[in-house]
């Protein structure tokens, strides 16, 4: 359950927690900026389960909201109506009430109308069906602030700027703790976002918010999302292989961990990759010490950058088939985390491929023993 009874926080009403610490996995040479988080949940009544979420209201960057507030000739002292719809300043109800990063299809249907031929490239696309992909590739990288500066001629009252956005959603985060091994904390492992496009630097809210945003002892609204998904065996004697390449290791620290504190016999294994060992290899003294303590049965590891072919998770499950198929048999359940584009793909094509070479099965009963495993709710997935 996501909440003692006693709980009086929810999602509707946010906890307010610090936020203890803030500490850099990625090492000198890193292309990444990845974190762990520690945020503290004392006296929030809340009780989570390894493989739940943590919800966090982040709040906006205050130079973005400068920009967009200059950007539309006012002062950020004008009252609209929050997401609440409660009157609040415009600089307070752009701060924490609305999107103010990608824009909203009201935003540019509003801009078609008052721009006209200075977007007709837009104008066109938008009004066609069919160019669905097209307007997706033509917007990509593009932020509020780019048309606002792109079309000073434009004129908004900050009313009918702020009708335009969208509600400012909550941020969902692997949860990388065990309650039964961290009382009252939760921790995080998050990849700081931050690109270019267009020009300009541009960065994730959220992100962003808790690697430079978020100090100490200020506090932020939280709230614990239940994902009965992506929970651990009931028994603990199962044995479970686990796939978390990047921050997509974070539910499987949290599963060491409480399989660890209650004693559990199950085996385990993980698969971790990331682009340098030297720099990216997220938890590494925690994880060796996880099998130093008999806790983590194996660990296979793919740093893509290590060497001229890239190697991924998917070829060490490749390397180690015969082996991962034998647990598998052995009723083992498996868990993929991380980016569901490619990674999750490319994982999901190679287990039907050891169950095609390691189980003598053809392509139709490897697609059904995958299914089965599913339906069995031993193939879990948390992909993003």
């Amino acid at each position: 359950m996501s909440a003692d009874p006693a709980s009086l926080y929810s999602r509707k009403n946010p906890f307010p927690a610090p936020h203890p610490v803030n500490r850099k996995l990625s090492g000198e040479g890193s292309g990444k900026d990845t974190r762990h988080h520690e945020i503290s949940l004392a006296g929030s009544g809340f009780n989570y389960e390894v493989g739940d979420s943590l919800g966090l209201f982040a709040t906006n960057h205050p130079a973005l909201v400068s920009e967009i507030i200059a950007a539309i000739g006012a002062t950020g002292e004008e009252v609209v109506p929050g997401a609440d719809a409660v009157p609040k300043p415009l600089r307070a109800a752009l701060t924490g009430d609305y999107i103010i990063t990608q824009p909203s299809k009201e935003f540019l249907k509003a801009l078609v109308e008052r721009a006209g031929e200075a977007v007709a490239q837009l104008r066109d696309l938008m009004a066609d069906a069919a160019q669905k992909k097209a307007l997706e590739d033509y917007l990509w990288g593009f932020e509020f602030i780019d048309f606002l500066l792109a079309h000073p001629s434009v004129k908004w009252t900050p009313e009918e700027f702020v009708k335009t956005l969208r509600k400012l959603q909550p941020r969902l985060y692997s949860i990388a703790s065990s309650l039964k091994a961290n009382p009252e904390s939760v921790h995080l492992t998050v990849a700081t976002v931050r690109y270019e496009s267009h020009g300009r630097p541009r960065e994730g809210v959220a992100s962003t918010f808790l690697a430079e945003r978020w100090p100490a002892e200020k506090t932020a609204g939280v709230f614990i999302h239940t994902a009965k998904h992506f929970r651990l065996p009931e028994d603990p004697a199962t044995p479970i292989i686990m796939v978390g390449p990047g921050t997509g290791v974070a539910p499987f620290r949290a599963y060491l961990q409480e399989r660890k504190a209650i004693s559990a016999s199950g085996r385990n294994w993980l698969f971790f990759g990331e682009q340098k060992r030297v720099c990216d290899f997220l938890y590494e003294s925690e994880l060796a010490q996880l099998q130093a303590d008999g806790v983590l049965t194996k660990l296979d590891v793919a740093f893509s950058r290590d060497q001229a072919a890239k190697v991924y998770v998917q070829d060490r499950m490749r390397e180690n088939a015969r082996e991962l198929w034998a647990w598998l048999e052995s009723g083992a359940h498996f868990f993929v985390c991380g980016d569901g584009a490619r990674m999750a793909k490319d994982v999901d094509a190679e287990l039907h491929r050891i169950a095609e070479t390691e189980g003598g099965k053809t392509l139709e009963e490897a697609a059904a023993y995958v299914e089965a495993m599913k339906k069995e709710k031993r193939y879990k997935k948390d992909v993003y």
